[in-house]
C-alpha cells in the first residue's frame, strides 16, 4: 500500500496571515474568543468564525442559522496548523447547517489558510466570558443546554485584550495575575532587546514583574506577573510606554554587554516550548 504523503513541519504556521500574534494568543492562551475572517472568492467568499474551542472539541461546525465557525484549539495536529485549521473550514463549508466536522484525521498537503483566506480582512478579536456564541439567536437554552454553557463557563480564566497595544492578554488564575504578551519578531531580536531591557531594570510593565517567556507556532510570547488585584485597565499606559522601549532596544544593533548577555542566558534557560 503506497503511504500518504504526510504535511511538513511548519515552525510559524499563521506566518502571512493579518494578526499573526492573535491567532498564536487564541491557540495558546486565551480561552473563550472569535474573529471573523473571509475565504477567497474561489471559496464562496464566506464569512467564517475563528474562535478558540468548539463543544466537545469538533475541529468545525456549519451551524443551523448558516454560520461557519472553526476551532483553533484541537487535540491533533500534523505539524502545520494552518493546513490542519484550513482543512476543518472547508470540511465545514461542505456540510449541511446544523452539522459539526467531528474529526479530520491527518491533512495531506493542500491548501492552507494562506491559500483559503482573504488576506485584507483584518483579525479582530473579541474576548469572550462565556460560549453562549456558541448558539444560534433561537436556540432553545433547554435546562440541559444551559447547564452545558454553565459548566464550559466555569472553565474560563477571566481573560481581557488590551486595547492600547497589539496581542496582549491579562488574565487572572485563581489568586494571580499575568500578562501574555505574543509579539511577530524574530526571536532572536527579540530576546536579545528583551534581555537589554532586563539587565538595565526596564522590563517591568508599571508594577508587573517581567518572569520569562515562552514560544508557540514559532511566536514568542513574554511573560509578567501582576500584581493581585492590579486588572487589566491599569496596564494600558504602562504597556505603551514599554512598547516604546522595546522598539528602540529592538533597533538596537550594538552587540549585548556582559549584564545583558548573562540576562538573556538566564531567559533561554527558562523558556518553555508549546506545540
Amino acid at each position: 500500500m503506497a503511504k500518504k504523503p504526510s504535511v511538513a513541519f511548519v515552525l510559524r504556521p499563521f506566518d502571512g496571515l493579518p494578526g499573526e500574534p492573535d491567532w498564536v494568543a487564541m491557540r495558546e492562551v486565551v480561552p473563550a474568543a472569535t474573529a471573523t475572517v473571509r475565504t477567497t472568492a474561489e471559496h464562496g467568499s464566506r464569512d467564517v468564525v475563528v474562535t478558540t474551542v468548539l463543544p466537545e472539541g469538533w475541529p468545525a461546525l456549519h451551524r443551523a442559522d448558516g454560520q461557519v465557525m472553526v476551532a483553533l484549539q484541537t487535540s491533533t495536529g500534523s505539524g502545520d496548523a494552518s493546513r490542519d485549521v484550513a482543512t476543518a473550514l472547508l470540511a465545514a463549508l461542505e456540510l449541511e447547517p446544523g452539522t459539526p466536522v467531528t474529526s479530520t484525521g491527518l491533512p495531506t498537503p493542500g491548501p492552507r489558510l494562506q491559500d483559503v483566506l482573504d488576506l485584507s480582512v483584518p483579525f479582530t478579536v473579541t474576548v469572550h466570558e462565556s460560549y453562549d456564541y456558541w448558539l444560534t439567536p433561537d436556540t432553545e437554552r433547554t435546562t440541559d443546554v444551559q447547564a452545558s454553557l454553565d459548566e464550559a463557563r466555569e472553565t474560563i480564566i477571566p481573560t481581557r485584550k488590551l486595547a492600547s497595544v497589539e496581542s496582549a492578554y491579562w488574565c487572572r488564575m485563581g489568586e494571580r495575575e499575568y500578562l501574555r504578551w505574543a509579539m511577530p519578531h524574530d526571536e532572536q531580536a527579540m530576546v536579545d532587546a528583551l534581555a537589554r531591557l532586563h539587565a538595565a531594570r526596564q522590563s517591568a510593565i508599571g508594577d508587573a514583574r517581567f518572569i520569562g517567556y515562552f514560544r508557540s507556532s514559532g511566536v514568542v510570547v513574554p511573560v509578567w506577573e501582576l500584581v493581585p488585584g492590579t486588572g487589566a485597565d491599569a496596564l494600558e499606559q504602562p504597556a505603551e510606554e514599554f512598547e516604546a522601549r522595546f522598539a528602540e532596544a529592538l533597533a538596537d544593533p550594538s552587540p549585548l554587554d556582559a549584564n545583558a548577555r548573562r540576562a538573556r542566558a538566564g531567559l533561554v534557560s527558562r523558556q518553555v516550548t508549546l506545540r
